[in-house]
């Protein structure tokens, strides 16, 4: 019976230098590999995307995050996102929002939003970690066009609880379309 105690190669079992060498080979190809793939499938960021951390994972209805970004091709269409990130102990399926928004030149116009972050068959409907969710929630229907200039999101939290609890970020994504 052979003794397996001794595992460092000696003269008589030494691996030929060429396996090892390939071995590494492979090793740094598979590496190279994986750095392309991720690097191509990332995509870059168009216009803007900004989200506030909320203390103690708590938002107060006080706490309200505002976004400020430019548009300067008015030839193109958007899509605008809410963004949220909260952890699996949030205690609602959904969050009501008070969106308002400021566009060049007009006045601002508030709307209130359902956001559905969950639901009774499916559970979180955004992609998880662990124990923490993210979701990104179209303010628009469908791609619109935007006048050059400045504009300003306020988003605040309009749910019973307060503070509301397990919620780590909100904040809005400003993607153009395409073509």
């Amino acid at each position: 019976m052979m003794a397996l105690a001794n595992t460092r190669p000696t003269s008589e079992n030494q691996m030929p230098s060429l396996s090892l060498h390939k071995f590494y080979f492979v090793k740094k190809w598979i590496a190279f590999l994986s750095l392309a793939v991720i690097a191509g499938s990332c995509n870059t960021l168009d216009v803007y995307e900004k989200s506030v951390v909320f203390p103690k994972h708590e938002w107060a209805d006080s706490n309200k995050p505002v976004f400020t970004f430019a548009i300067e091709d008015t030839t193109a269409r958007y899509n605008i996102f809410i963004l949220l990130r909260h952890e699996d102990a949030y205690h609602f399926n959904n969050i009501w929002l008070k969106v308002t928004t400021q566009a060049p030149g007009d006045t601002a116009q508030t709307q209130l939003v359902d956001v559905t972050l969950a639901d009774n068959k499916k559970g979180w409907l955004g992609t998880g970690m662990d124990d923490v969710f993210d979701h990104r929630a179209k303010v628009t229907r469908e791609p619109v066009k935007l006048k050059k200039g400045n504009y300003t999101f306020i988003l605040q939290q309009q749910m019973r609880e307060e503070p509301l609890q397990f919620v780590l970020n909100a904040g809005i994504r400003v993607e153009k379309v395409k073509s």
